[in-house]
């Protein structure tokens, strides 16, 4: 039994919290490895809508333990606040059933202001961010300034790492002409949020690692998707973290033959919000029409998302970096009633072909994609459970996307609901 690791193929909100749902049922333990609070999963269960961002989605299965890992940027108080939320929905999120690392790194509201001011600063620095404070967070972490959860549980030495935290902003608030931030009240703020925190927290590397040992099956739950990796993805319209699949091990603390099967999550086209290349964009009615359609607005920004044809190019390329074994072809239903559909198997750049996207920015911004085009169907794929009520064009697309991206699809979700998913190979018992 695999181990299973999902992961956005694309720019993100590909429909993984519902397939992560669907596949925790399965699973003992759902663990998010990256990320932050800036990335929403919408779930719809039994009619009833449920938004989370910074919780993995297991926490709505009962009898299952969620797990925040600490390649997580935490933010304590859109923690607390998601948790009333979800309180006020029927859903209890309490220790016995979530577990945060106590080596995860904090946002604080200096990383949501410091955020803030970028994007709203000038146009040379704005790159499309959320404002949650999750890549100045990020920046602490690696520059060795961070606090941790795990500091909170340490009085005495917090105000010391307080100090070392704001000889950095403060500086960066002075260049500003903003006030500097007082140590003495950020110290307050932490004490107070102590108590309700650290009963979550844990050795989570050592947690899991006795778990897999059990025999355990563990969902390792990405966020955004991995044409959003710092490394690998569209720069510097990016994430802050690593996005791809390599990240569940690095994110959780267990060692990568802990990590199995790889799933990549798709839409049957393609979005992104915010700013950065888009080959196959529609800004005209044809875009507009698949954003209604598929009420394409961000989870927790409501922002309109851009709208495109599928890019099996971009797709193929991050089933290399990310392992895909299999994917999760989601919104299918999205395309019913197209005359054609048309799908990008590669671009031409500066009067060459090639099959993939070019990291440098300039070259990203000149591709023009290569087209195929494939013949729509008529009749309704909303709702369908099984191969047999999939009208056959239907079928012959998902098959073409199949042979373009060179990965099988596992897969098939037709619409939000839960129950409407057509299993092809399961990834926990490939």
């Amino acid at each position: 039994m695999a181990n299973v690791v999902v992961v956005g193929a694309q720019w993100g909100d590909e429909g993984k919290g519902k397939i992560v749902d669907w596949l925790s049922e399965q699973a003992d333990i759902v663990v998010r490895f990256q990320g932050g609070h800036n990335a929403g999963h919408t779930l719809v269960i039994d009619g009833k809508t449920y938004k989370l961002a910074l919780l993995p989605s297991g926490v709505l299965r009962p009898n299952k333990l969620a797990v925040i890992g600490n390649g997580v940027v935490f933010d304590p108080q859109a923690f607390l606040d998601e948790v009333v939320r979800l309180k006020a929905q029927g859903v209890e999120i309490t220790p016995e059933n979530l577990r945060i690392a106590e080596n995860v790194t904090l946002i604080l509201p200096l990383h949501r202001e410091l955020d803030s001011l970028r994007e709203s600063g000038n146009a040379a620095t704005a790159i499309g961010t959320t404002r949650r404070g999750i890549g100045p967070a990020y920046e602490d972490k690696v520059g060795r300034r961070a606090i941790r959860l795990m500091d909170l549980a340490d009085l005495d030495t917090l105000p010391h790492k307080i100090d070392r935290l704001l000889a950095h902003h403060n500086a960066l608030r002075r260049g500003f002409g903003l006030p500097e931030f007082d140590g003495a009240v950020m110290l307050k703020e932490l004490t107070a949020l102590a108590p309700q925190i650290l009963p979550y927290a844990e050795t989570v590397w050592r947690l899991l690692d006795q778990k897999r040992r059990e025999g355990k099956r563990i969902l390792f739950e990405g966020a955004q998707g991995a044409l959003l990796d710092v490394d690998h993805g569209t720069y510097p319209y990016v994430t802050s973290s690593n996005t791809v699949a390599a990240q569940a091990a690095t994110g959780t603390g267990l060692g990568p033959s802990a990590v199995g099967y790889v799933l990549g999550i798709c839409k049957a086209y393609t979005t992104r919000v915010g700013l950065g290349p888009f080959p196959t964009e529609q800004d005209n009615e044809i875009g507009r029409l698949i954003g209604e359609r598929g009420r394409e607005f961000g989870t927790n920004t409501g922002r309109p998302r851009r709208c495109g044809w599928f890019d099996a190019a971009l797709v193929r390329q991050t089933a290399r970096t990310c392992g895909i074994h299999g994917l999760a072809l989601t919104k299918l239903d999205i395309l019913d009633g197209f005359d054609t559909i048309k799908v990008c198997t590669g671009y031409m750049l500066d009067g060459k072909e090639i099959d993939y996207l070019p990291a440098g920015e300039g070259a990203q911004a000149r591709v023009q994609p290569i087209y195929e085009e494939i013949e729509g169907w008529k009749e309704p794929t909303a709702n369908a459970r099984s191969w047999a009520q999939l009208p056959a064009q239907a079928i012959k697309y998902v098959r073409r996307v199949e042979e373009l991206v060179g990965c099988p699809i596992a897969l098939l979700s037709t619409s939000p609901e839960r129950e409407d998913t057509i299993l092809v190979q399961n990834p926990f018992e490939a």
